[in-house]
């Protein structure tokens, strides 16, 4: 089964736009993600109706962001997206008229919506900003290998 990933394919780009000082074009980030530009005009299509990218065209153009990074929640960019179906798992309609399929259903779905839940918590109770905070360090030590090998 085909698995989802905008969500943390969307969470990279946002960062990366926050990191930077000019517009990326969806060129730029289709190279990133190894994907169509229309693609990633379509998906970012959704973040921009949301009020958390914008976009300007011609030279010099491309995708920036409208709100800060701080004020951008994981839950807001999953919403975004339209909030992606997280399983695959989903309830018996084979005998609906069945009390033990009912049973069974009501059991799964209960799960489900219990993991839904926790998981939207999750997304939540974070902002994009957090994502880069946790890699600050290792991004500077990075940064200054990379500077080294250039000087050398």
């Amino acid at each position: 089964m085909r698995t989802d990933n905008r969500l943390s394919r969307i969470l990279h780009v946002l960062m990366h736009l926050g990191e930077s000082d000019e517009p990326i074009t969806s060129d730029m980030i289709g190279q990133m993600l190894g994907t169509n530009p229309s693609l990633v005009r379509r998906t970012m299509g959704g973040l921009r109706e949301a009020g958390i990218v914008g976009s300007t065209k011609g030279h010099r153009g491309g995708w920036l962001l409208e709100k800060p990074l701080t004020e951008v929640s994981l839950a807001e960019v999953y919403a975004a997206l339209g909030e992606p179906k997280l399983f695959a798992m989903g309830t018996s309609d084979d005998t609906p008229t069945c009390l033990l399929e009912q049973a069974a259903n009501a059991a799964t779905q209960n799960a489900l919506e219990a993991a839904r839940m926790t998981f939207l918590k999750s997304l939540s109770s974070q902002k994009v900003s957090d994502l880069i905070d946790e890699k600050r360090e290792e991004i500077a030590t990075f940064q200054k290998r990379r500077e080294k090998a250039q000087s050398d």
